[in-house]
């Protein structure tokens, strides 16, 4: 006889299946949310030719009133080797036709300090290395992301780079006598990414990425990938391109790839190759939920990026028109965009016969006619047209265009007015796509500005992505309490950088109200690396905190090395209403504030949390007017007073005081309310040239080991000593002495350099040893009586 089924157990097994169901799909849908992420341009960098150095620099530049401005120039002087290949005769062999093209300013010049590069190293260092270092600087600054070496900050490194042209300069006919050690991590491709890593003391992936014109491009997408996938929590990705040497311009000009004039004739009737350029440039990324929830500036989004090859085109070189509409396909699906939302293309847009009727072909089979009933057609514009082709950082300058455009809402001349009719070959007047003639409002409300940028390589491999403005909601403003005390902090490796920023920043304070203020200065304090050289000042207002950095450094630094101690007096109502304070001025400090303890217990957690590590005083009787103070170095600074508002002030002062006599200060939780990362004037690198000339007048020729001295004596401590000191400054080719109380690695130092300095020593004495330990944190003078501690025992040398 069959049982009755127990319907309240099918009934909770079905309500189980169903909670189950209910939870793999919200995992499904959370693991599909993160594989499609936007992606927030928190910060940027730029080099680009025209002297633009700036996001402003580069939008006075697209939106200029000229319409013929352009930054094509003539073969800079220093450039020999492509100034002796030139001939005007198109097809002559071993030539190049071109003898202009978007060059940059200065190439040479380089803060190797900064980075702790010894001069050595920074004249073997392809400039493409020099200068990414310094725009991904000025990338995380511009983002508010200080990369202190020390914190090993999970951030990506994502790198175009195609051409590595200096390092030729160091062999002359046959003679390799001019390569030493850093000759290849100074002009290996694989270097490039690691190179920045290193010397920001960065723990994500670092990756050098080389696919010709669409380098960077890629670069970013992967940049993209790695954020989306936890594999970092930041990210730098550009690219970089210079003309240093003549063999690709000859190649190029073999195959009548370039146009005679040095310009990019995009879309023009008259497009007869594509014209060079140089430039380097960087975006500092973080994922957008990150971004808002740590204060960032969101620039723009990247919504979605692809990249594909052409594979078994009609040629290795030919573009592909099937599978440039794959790529542009990929990248809307993965950023979730209809093709009808995208309003503008900055488009690869060569310049050439070939090139660009088969790509805009592809833009209106997926973005224009393809996407049906559009309101507007979609507007092209393509920088090359007027920087020139800058190759392997050509998608990060349309990149970096885009972050602008979107931002600015305004599009600005895909052609200008004088020149000519557009490509015959492309019917015009049968697509939806459109080239403006002059700068025009972004078509459609803010918030749907939508855009795609394309980099196809002559590898084959094509990139495209997907970006759009961020337009928040609106949110309440910035309510900085009255009389509320701003701490100004500034930071340099020297003297002059610090002066010259303080001037900048001054400047950058005239006219900001509270709010403004506020967050100029949360973006100064925890935006920012502390180096030795500082300045601290504290001030209610704009031109208060002017006028003091005006009046220059003062004298009240405590020394970091002092020890802190906290003393509280008896009254502890009066402590508390100084903590309320303190968590009305500053709100990220409340939880310390509201943790439990005692007053003083809960003052001394907001000390450490701010990095002052303290020490209660026995009794904790301040025996004097004060409510709570700390004392350092026979210093003695009030925290709170008989009027608990004056804390917030007091407290700023204290660190103000602490932050110049070199304390490890952490000011990230010292915002006013609401205060926010914003672009801030960033370091002003103090450069000096570091140049190879591509010819010598001579050979160079390896000079014979020296013979070692005939002595009439014992070996002297002192005069290996002494030996030693001149030794290590000549192998780093410093310009004197070496700071005795910097760090070995601050100074260039690393294992080349022991192996350079053994050999010297080796010659200098007739001896062998083994390579020389250097502790890359060791002072400088402290290395130095290690390394003599190690020679005198090698060579037997007694105390």
């Amino acid at each position: 006889m069959a049982t009755a089924p127990d319907t309240a157990a099918l009934r909770q097994v079905i309500q189980d299946q169903l909670k189950l169901s209910r939870r793999l799909k919200d995992r499904v849908a959370e693991l599909e949310a993160r594989t499609h992420a936007p992606v927030a341009v928190v910060g940027t960098a730029m080099r680009l030719p025209g002297g633009i150095d700036t996001p402003d620099a580069y939008r006075t530049f697209l939106y200029s009133d000229d319409p013929d401005t352009r930054a094509v120039g003539p073969i800079p002087e220093d450039r020999t080797g492509l100034r002796a290949v030139y001939h005007p005769e198109r097809g002559k062999e071993g030539h190049s036709y071109v003898d202009r093209a978007g060059f940059l300013d200065d190439i040479a010049s380089f803060d190797a300090a900064f980075f702790g590069i010894s001069q050595r190293e920074a004249e073997t260092m392809d400039p493409q290395q020099r200068l990414l270092l310094e725009v991904a600087w000025e990338a995380l600054e511009r983002g508010g992301i200080a990369a202190r070496r020390q914190d090993r900050l999970p951030i990506g490194v994502f790198v175009g780079v195609m051409a590595s042209e200096y390092g030729r300069r160091f062999v002359h006919d046959g003679d390799y006598s001019r390569i030493d050690p850093y000759h290849s991590t100074g002009s290996g491709h694989c270097f490039v990414a690691g190179r920045i890593s290193y010397a920001l003391g960065l723990s994500g992936p670092a990756t050098s990425v080389d696919t010709a014109c669409s380098s960077s491009l890629v670069a970013i997408h992967q940049a993209v990938r790695a954020l989306r996938g936890g594999e970092c929590d930041y990210a730098l990705a550009g690219g970089a391109n210079l003309i240093l040497g003549p063999d690709l311009m000859v190649s190029l000009c073999q195959g009548e790839a370039l146009s005679p004039g040095g310009r990019s004739r995009t879309f023009l009737a008259d497009a007869d190759g594509y014209g060079r350029g140089e430039g380097v440039g960087m975006v500092a990324l973080m994922r957008l939920d990150d971004a808002l929830d740590r204060g960032h500036p969101v620039l723009a989004v990247v919504r979605g990026s692809a990249v594909n090859h052409d594979g078994a085109s009609s040629g290795f070189t030919v573009p592909s028109g099937p599978a440039q509409q794959e790529v542009i396909r990929a990248a809307l699906a993965d950023a979730r965009v209809a093709p009808g939302s995208v309003g503008y293309v900055e488009a690869h847009g060569t310049g050439t016969a070939l090139g660009d009727p088969i790509e805009v072909g592809a833009l209106d089979a997926v973005l224009g006619t393809g996407a049906g009933e559009r309101t507007a057609p979609v507007a092209l514009g393509s920088v090359k047209a007027r920087i020139g082709h800058l190759e392997a950082a050509a998608g990060i300058a349309g990149v970096l265009k885009l972050v602008l455009m979107l931002g600015d809402g305004t599009v600005p001349a895909g052609a200008q007015p004088g020149d000519g009719r557009l490509n015959p070959l492309i019917p015009w007047d049968r697509i939806a796509l459109t080239v403006p003639r002059t700068p025009a409002p972004w078509a459609g409300a803010p918030e749907d500005r939508t855009a795609g940028i394309s980099a196809f390589g002559l590898s084959g491999t094509n990139a495209h992505a997907v970006l759009s403005a961020y337009h928040p909601a609106p949110a309440a403003p910035v309510d900085v309490p009255e009389n509320h005390p701003e701490l100004l902090t500034l930071s340099a490796r020297d003297p002059r950088a610090l002066a010259e920023l303080s001037e900048r920043v001054q400047e950058a304070l005239t006219g900001l109200d509270a709010a403004g203020v506020a967050s100029l200065c949360h973006t100064l304090r925890a935006g920012r690396v502390h180096f030795g050289h500082r300045l601290a000042v504290v001030g209610c207002d704009a031109a208060a905190l002017a006028d003091a950095l005006a009046a220059g450094q003062p004298a009240d630094g405590v020394r970091a090395a002092d020890r802190v101690v906290l003393a509280t007096g008896p009254d502890t109502a009066l402590l508390e209403a100084a903590l309320a304070e303190l968590a009305r001025h500053f709100p990220g400090l409340r939880p310390a504030i509201d943790g439990e303890g005692t007053p003083a217990a809960r003052l001394r957690a907001v000390l450490t949390l701010l990095g002052v590590k303290t020490a209660l005083a026995t009794g904790s009787d301040t025996s004097g007017p004060d409510a709570a103070r700390i004392t350092a170095g026979g210093q003695s600074l009030p925290l709170a007073g008989d009027d608990p508002g004056s804390a917030p002030r007091l407290l700023a002062e204290a660190l103000a005081a602490l932050h110049r006599g070199g304390a490890t200060l952490r000011l990230d939780h010292l915002g006013a309310p609401g205060a926010l990362f914003v672009d801030a004037p960033t370091y002003p690198f103090q450069r000096k040239r570091f140049w190879i000339e591509e010819t010598a007048a001579e050979p160079a020729h390896i000079a014979p080991v020296p013979v070692a001295p005939t002595r009439t004596g014992p070996l002297d401590r002192a005069e290996i000593g002494a030996y030693l000191t001149t030794e290590l400054a000549a192998v780093l080719k410093a310009d004197g002495a070496l700071a005795p109380d910097v760090p070995f690695c601050e100074v260039g130092g690393d294992s080349f350099t022991a192996m350079l300095l053994t050999k010297s020593v080796e010659q200098q004495y007739g001896v062998e040893l083994p390579t020389l330990d250097c502790p890359v944190e060791m002072p400088v003078a402290d290395l130095l009586v290690h390394l003599s501690e190690q020679v005198c025992a090698a060579m037997g040398v007694e105390r």
